[in-house]
């Protein structure tokens, strides 16, 4: 708000906002809206960028649609609807992209087993993932997920529980221990948990792997880039330049680099939290086939989302979890959101 306000105060003709409420609150959010149109009767001028589609039709006039940085068309918001927008940004209806995504039909044998997992904000937690499923996670902010999360990764303390492995019980104390046994995570905020913004693409890929990557202490650049080029191809990464700072790339481009880091260190289990958060319907579209694809290699995908549409779009199970515990379990079948508001409300 800092910024904007540092911005706005300058007296401007044009003012552009790029994705401004992506760090805000609700009532920062309702804020900026109060003060985008206060300039606005003063005949400022208002460049909004923003992939969440709401808030374009709560403040705009008019909106222009780019994919793959071209022209695709330019209407008024009075004039057209969320649905609308949606296709014309990714070539079909979301609802559609659900139905086209080729799913894993035969499930593997339980690759993870978490049995009353305690932390401070966790209590009893106790979840399985089989080879090649997409469990999701599903809560309210603050219910649990991550920090259920954090504990199977290392990043937090278990004060009680288990974990069991391929059928073995194992100890992780910290995230190192993790990647050993073929656990990646994608966490949260990209920006501040997960990319080194000021080193490469190419870097940014490489960096869990460089114990694999280095004898007596140098590092085999041939193979670095070698795997950062296979990843990039694999995951559709839009950067002609593998040595640019990750920094320049788009958010949806950002969050392909970090599961490609994972998918170098050859994961049996990775957890998504929050994957699609803060980037376009179209990247949207793209995370959602990578993360099908993945699980047709077996990899057991943990999916945390506050977005409903995907959970029930993208997973085989999904755990409702509230206050730290895990309140219910819903299957594909016969999954609502009705249902799993219920279990993470009531």
């Amino acid at each position: 708000m800092v910024e904007i306000m540092k911005a706005i105060n300058r007296k401007l003709e044009i003012v552009a906002f790029d994705e401004p409420t992506a760090s805000l609150t609700e009532k920062e959010i309702d804020k900026l809206f109060e003060i985008i149109n206060k300039l606005k009767q003063k005949g400022i001028i208002i460049l909004y960028v923003s992939h969440r589609i709401k808030e374009i039709f709560i403040i705009c006039d008019d909106v222009v649609v780019l994919k793959d940085g071209k022209f695709v068309d330019k209407v008024k918001t009075i004039d057209t609807s969320e649905e609308e927008l949606v296709r014309k940004m990714v070539g079909r209806k979301l609802g559609d992209v659900f139905n086209t995504l080729e799913r894993n039909k035969k499930l593997g044998d339980t690759i993870l087993e978490a049995k009353n997992i305690t932390t401070v904000k966790v209590k009893n937690a106790s979840f399985d993932l089989k080879k090649g499923e997409i469990l999701g996670l599903f809560g309210l902010v603050g219910a649990g997920r991550t920090e259920l999360m954090n504990a199977i990764f290392g990043n937090d303390k278990i004060v009680s529980g288990e974990i069991f492995f391929e059928g073995k019980k194992i100890e992780i104390h910290s995230p190192e221990r993790a990647i050993e046994h073929g656990i990646g995570f994608c966490p949260e905020d990209r920006k501040l948990q997960a990319i080194m913004p000021n080193h490469s693409v190419k870097h940014n890929i490489s960096i869990v792997i460089l114990k694999m990557l280095s004898r007596f202490g140098f590092i085999n650049r041939k193979i670095e880039t070698q795997t950062a080029l296979e990843n990039k191809k694999k995951l559709n990464i839009q950067t002609s330049d593998l040595n640019k700072r990750i920094i320049f790339l788009s958010g949806g481009n950002q969050q392909k680099v970090i599961v490609a880091r994972w998918l170098a260190a050859n994961p049996k289990v990775l957890i998504l939290d929050e994957p699609t958060k803060g980037i376009d319907v179209g990247a949207k579209s793209e995370m959602y086939k990578i993360i099908c694809d993945l699980a047709k290699e077996d990899i057991g995908i943990i999916f945390i989302s506050s977005e409903l549409p995907e959970m029930i779009g993208l997973c085989d199970r999904i755990l409702a979890i509230k206050n730290g515990e895990i309140v219910g379990e819903v299957l594909r079948d016969e999954v609502s959101e009705e249902k799993l508001l219920k279990y993470a409300v009531l």
